[in-house]
């Protein structure tokens, strides 16, 4: 074959394949659409997957079920799930910063969220929060002040290693020269339960978990991690108005599907979370949890996770945060 023939021929294929993928996703979906959730039933993640599949489907055409894949470090046995799957749109990650952002240099994966997934929407964004046991002091710089007399006999609880509430902690450490002893759970659970009965003293996490405690007064919020005043805690100051701008993070759900997924697809998920993010319905069930959803773009997110992966590995060097 001529170089002019072989020419032909690539553009030709490449055209088929092109072809094919606005084919199918003209048609996508034309079945069910699998949520992995690698973290266990109940909690967080999977409280807000579930909120998007019965917002989503509808506008989808399709059921979205979610499926609870827990185990392994950071959610590796969910994350697999979908690396394995193939890149049609039917299997997709619902997963959280620790897991994609995090995790990646806390663990020798052998997989690279930035490269093996593909972003498609970021769901929900929402604030840490401080919190501590009410018998605590009732201000940061107190607490602070307590734990510098008190070094290593504060216990910090985390729903884990390597997740943002553990990362967090170890930064605020840091940051305040203080030292607390860290005791990872299982999840956020069993972590508030210890806190609340004063087995631990501290623990940072996201509005869907203290939220109620702290209103019912028996949890204390010291700072919340967003540039403003977060609406649902509006008497509870930032870490930047405290005078710890480096402690400025937001939590954060997304959804990933498996490298090589067709972008037409891509957008057409993209544009029904978005637009399910904000039906009513929707809104006031993320209201109650203290999360806001997000709108953006593929790219737009994209670039996001490579800026957080990039913020949170320089975060973790730092700190000297290991993993399990």
């Amino acid at each position: 074959m001529t170089t002019g023939g072989r020419a032909i021929h690539i553009i030709l294929a490449s055209a088929l394949i092109v072809g094919a993928s606005l084919a199918a996703a003209q048609d996508y979906p034309t079945r069910v659409i699998r949520l992995i959730v690698p973290f266990p039933p109940g909690g967080p993640t999977d409280v807000i997957a579930r909120i998007v599949a019965n917002s989503a489907s509808p506008l989808l055409g399709q059921t979205m079920v979610v499926e609870n894949k827990p185990g392994g470090a950071a959610g590796t046995v969910g994350t697999r799930v979908v690396l394995a799957a193939e890149p049609d749109g039917y299997t997709l990650l619902v997963s959280i910063v620790g897991s994609l952002a995090i995790a990646p240099s806390l663990y020798k994966l052998d997989y690279d969220p930035l490269k093996d997934l593909t972003p498609i929407a970021i769901v929900e964004q929402s604030p840490q929060v401080l919190t501590v046991n009410p018998a605590m002091p009732s201000s940061l710089a107190e607490f602070i002040a307590y734990a510098k007399r008190n070094p290593g006999k504060i216990n910090m609880a985390s729903p884990g290693v390597g997740t943002m509430p553990h990362v967090l902690g170890e930064f605020l450490q840091l940051v305040s020269n203080i030292k607390f002893a860290h005791v990872p759970y299982r999840g956020a659970g069993p972590a508030i339960i210890d806190l609340l009965s004063g087995q631990m003293q501290v623990m940072f996490n996201n509005p869907s978990v203290v939220l109620a405690h702290i209103e019912a007064g028996k949890l204390r919020a010291l700072g919340v991690s967003t540039d403003t005043r977060f609406a649902q805690l509006p008497n509870v100051p930032t870490f930047i108005e405290q005078g710890y701008p480096r402690l400025s993070a937001t939590e954060w759900l997304g959804m990933l599907a498996p490298a090589g997924t067709p972008g037409p697809i891509v957008q057409k998920v993209n544009a029904a979370v978005n637009q399910a993010m904000q039906t009513p319905e929707a809104r006031a069930s993320m209201q109650k949890l203290g999360v806001e959803s997000r709108a953006v773009t593929p790219e737009e997110f994209r670039i996001f996770l490579a800026a957080e992966t990039k913020k949170w590995t320089q975060v973790v060097a730092e700190a000297g945060i290991k993993g399990e």
